[in-house]
């Protein structure tokens, strides 16, 4: 049984705001704000990611860990797209999401767990630039 204390309740309301960004450690602390507490901040993602809220993964090209918030509605049931350039995190919409899933499940037999998946490219605004 967890406890909504302060710290989490901050925590959670930073990666709800920032959804869409893989966030570091750092990053999440430093948008906290003074309050922060850096090891209830590594303990609550840890409790996080063990209640399948948050994904961990790490930065292209780099060994940071960075967190991202999955716990949104917005989040279930979708697969992710990652621009590799900026990290902003995007939805693939239901159908697409749907028909792809369903296209590997026919062609290879193979179930994809759309919550924790992330194909990675390079988003329109990074192609333009």
């Amino acid at each position: 049984m967890s406890y909504m204390t302060l710290q989490r309740k901050a925590l959670i309301d930073v990666l709800e705001q920032h959804r869409d960004e893989p966030l570091s450690a750092d990053r999440i602390i430093t948008l906290i704000g003074e309050n922060a507490s850096r090891s209830a901040v590594y303990r609550n993602l840890s409790a996080l990611e063990k209640q399948g809220l948050i994904k961990k993964t790490a930065a292209s090209g780099s060994n940071k860990t960075l967190y991202r918030y999955v716990g949104s509605d917005e989040c279930r049931d979708h697969l992710h797209l990652e621009c590799s350039a900026c990290g902003k995190t995007y939805h693939l919409k239901v159908p697409a999401t749907n028909a792809l899933i369903n296209d590997v499940m026919q062609d290879a037999n193979f179930q994809i767990d759309s919550s924790s998946t992330v194909l990675y490219g390079i988003c329109e605004k990074c192609r333009k630039s």
